[in-house]
């Protein structure tokens, strides 16, 4: 069966152009053109991952973000934005989004995202309300654990210490794969493969902007930072 995609855009060329282009590309798509048709049709039949436009009159995609994950539906999200500040970028990831494409953008950029997004999210069911929050109990092997960092990903939950992080899909993954491989250094290209799918090449900001938040969400006061800029190769997790 072919995924089918969820597409929330008000501009009827790009709307159009891109419903032809997911339809050649084998998804199965529903296009609408404002929010509330998106939660209605979200409602009505649960898609496989959502294409929001971050600018729509009425309920906008932040706010359509906003309902389905206080409803608890973890659907992958997909943000199309001519925003490119990075408040604007926060903005959306805080709001539930897992990725987001910049206008004007190449379509196959926009494959790829989705590619990537539907294949680390197949296997996971969304909807349901979330589990209270608990300490870990320790499981032999199920528990990856570096620099400080516990993380559980059949949970997909992770800790600095006693405190508990709230992270994004993309966050989670980023974190993990870095955990994973604490102490040694990640160059761009693996980086990009492993959590993206797709390397997006020596001009894209993306990695930069995630490992940003990432670190935001870290930090803490008279406690070393764990992740580290290798300049001109990558990234690594290690506690100094």
């Amino acid at each position: 069966m072919p995924h089918t995609v969820l597409l929330a855009e008000d501009d009827r060329a790009i709307r159009n152009a891109l419903e032809r282009a997911l339809t050649l590309e084998g998804y199965q798509v529903v296009a609408v053109a404002d929010g509330v048709e998106a939660l209605a049709q979200a409602h009505r039949n649960r898609p496989d991952v959502l294409v929001l436009d971050v600018m729509m009159p009425g309920i906008d995609g932040l706010q359509v973000c906003r309902v389905l994950r206080a409803e608890g539906d973890r659907t992958p999200v997909l943000m199309l934005t001519a925003l490119v500040e990075t408040a604007d970028r926060i903005a959306g990831l805080d709001a539930g989004a897992d990725d987001y494409v910049v206008k004007p953008f190449d379509v196959e950029e926009v494959f790829a995202r989705l590619r990537a997004l539907l294949r680390r999210t197949g296997a996971v069911e969304s909807g349901g309300a979330a589990a209270p929050a608990e300490a870990p109990r320790p499981e032999p092997d199920r528990f990856v654990e570096a620099a400080g960092i516990r993380m559980d990903p059949q949970a997909r939950r992770a800790w600095r210490g006693s405190r508990e992080l709230e992270l994004t899909r993309t966050e989670f993954e980023l974190l993990e794969l870095l955990v994973r491989n604490a102490d040694i250094v990640l160059d761009h290209s693996t980086i990009y493969d492993r959590i993206w799918g797709y390397d997006f090449g020596p001009g894209s900001k993306n990695l930069a902007v995630y490992v940003g938040y990432l670190r935001r969400k870290l930090d803490q006061p008279d406690a070393p930072q764990l992740i580290h800029t290798v300049r001109g190769v990558g990234y690594v997790l290690r506690e100094d």
